[in-house]
């Protein structure tokens, strides 16, 4: 029979009632002529491509204009690169240690520090501190027809600069999000519109050419749905998503529909949220790959990082591996240069690239693993049965030529509580280098026992290609 291994990750409040996690691999629908209606990818490894400063790295932004330099906030320190490994210029010195919210107007950076703020203008290879006396310090900023829109910290206040300058702001060019009495914990431009996160709401403004402050409120475009965290807004799939909070809870993760969020968060992701002490430090980044759109939402507090993929509209964990143990994935912010998904260290000063054809992270383990129940949901009738064998169908003979990885193993265990305890390693061989018909089997694998439930998991470390397609399993039920 088959065994469903294939789908997202979902681990209930009861890991008796599910226990399906998912680290390292994301699912693929195949719906025309695949030998399964899909199969399990591993996910990209990180490719080291320099160190720039001391780290973290709190921000990065490609140049929309001209698609030939980008940006790095390093630790304290601002540079520009001109291509992934070329040296990096050190532009100029900023303050904080959070991340760092970025825009451009095709001449000026403004890069958003919490609360000083500071421009890089790329003519005249100038960078400086905002220090207009009326500036009241920024926390996320977005551009909008030749306007830099923020929100001040601490406030209900949105402020737009002057006409293509960063560096001037007017006294008068405010407005306050008052449709509820809420803070403005952020805020993003999209579609030419200045969506406005408060704590217990979302409003959205538009461009009215008014004087003094040109933004005016679009009716109807509320819901009292606010933001917890300000930098897990991020756009995606020609929306915005983010993470949640209202007067009734939080934790939920949204995306845009129309004016509206709509709730993509399952409630085994709602739970495991929940077990986080802090969730308002949470950050977000999004990029597509080879037509997976994901939204990557990192806990730092909780070491923990989450996956939405749009494209299967399901959920995984991606992971970092340190000391036998997962860890939150490594990547802290993103930009797309040149077609690379650059991506860049929460720790050191280290940028990589996001690639499907790497399966290591900076050399280092990036460990895979899969769990799910090893009979169908609703099949279970509750009698011992007998495990005779379990067969990964999997791409086999992906071996490397020598190393680690030449003979590279999957480990099996199970558990017969529901998840709550686990059996003893066993490893198979997923094949050497084009031994493209090795079976990667496990035998006589015993009987359940009082629950008579079985978890199966199966994991790896090897740096090699990793494509499940499915897990055949040779069981027979008793009586008892």
């Amino acid at each position: 029979m088959q065994s469903p291994i294939l789908g997202s990750s979902y681990v209930a409040r009861s890991i008796n009632a599910a226990d399906n996690r998912m680290v390292n691999l994301f699912p693929e629908v195949t719906p025309d002529g695949g030998k399964t209606n899909g199969f399990l990818n591993r996910a990209p490894g990180l490719n080291f491509q320099q160190t720039i400063g001391t780290g973290p790295i709190r921000g990065l932004w490609a140049h929309q204009t001209n698609g030939e330099d980008f940006y790095v906030a390093s630790g304290t320190e601002f540079y520009k690169v001109n291509a992934l490994t070329s040296s990096a210029t050190k532009l100029g010195d900023i303050s904080g240690t959070g991340p760092v919210s970025i825009a451009d107007n095709g001449t000026q950076l403004f890069i958003a520090c919490n609360p000083d703020s500071y421009i890089y203008n790329e003519v005249t290879d100038t960078f400086e501190q905002i220090t207009d006396p009326d500036f009241p310090g920024a926390v996320t900023v977005g551009y909008l027809d030749g306007y830099f829109v923020f929100n001040e910290p601490d406030s209900q206040r949105m402020w737009v600069t002057a006409l293509l300058n960063g560096l001037d702001v007017d006294p008068l060019d405010f407005a306050s999000a008052e449709g509820s009495p809420d803070g403005i914990v952020a805020l993003c431009v999209d579609h030419r519109e200045v969506w406005v996160f408060g704590t217990d709401s979302v409003e959205v403004w538009y461009d009215a050419g008014l004087q003094d402050f040109p933004l005016q409120r679009i009716q109807g475009a509320f819901n009292e749905i606010g933001c917890v965290a300000a930098f897990s807004v991020a756009k995606l799939d020609n929306g915005l998503f983010w993470l949640g909070t209202d007067a009734r809870g939080q934790g939920i993760v949204y995306r845009a529909n129309g004016y509206t969020g709509t709730r993509v968060s399952t409630h085994a992701i709602e739970y495991a949220i929940a077990q986080y002490g802090n969730i308002s430090d949470a950050i977000a980044y999004t990029y597509q790959q080879e037509g997976h759109a994901f939204y990557v939402l990192t806990f730092p507090s909780a070491n923990a990082t989450w996956v939405y993929d749009v494209a299967t509209q399901s959920w995984h964990e991606r992971a970092g591996w340190s000391n036998g143990s997962f860890t939150r994935h490594r990547s802290n912010c993103q930009c797309n240069f040149q077609g690379n998904i650059v991506v860049g260290d929460y720790e050191n000063g280290n940028i990589y690239t996001l690639d499907l054809n790497v399966y290591a992270d900076n050399g280092g383990i990036q460990k895979w693993l899969r769990s799910w129940r090893a009979l169908p949901p609703n099949t279970n009738n509750l009698k011992r049965s007998s495990h005779h064998s379990l067969q990964l169908d999997c791409e086999s003979g992906t071996g490397l030529n020598n190393g680690q990885g030449a003979d590279p193993q999957v480990m099996l265990r199970w558990s017969d509580d529901g998840g709550h305890t686990w059996s003893n390693e066993h490893w198979a061989s997923m094949g050497k280098i084009g031994q493209f018909f090795r079976r990667v089997i496990w035998r006589r694998l015993g009987m359940t026992l009082k629950l008579r439930d079985r978890v199966y998991e199966v994991s790896g470390t090897d740096p090699v290609k990793v494509a499940i397609m499915g897990a055949q399993l040779d069981v027979t039920a008793t009586n008892a």
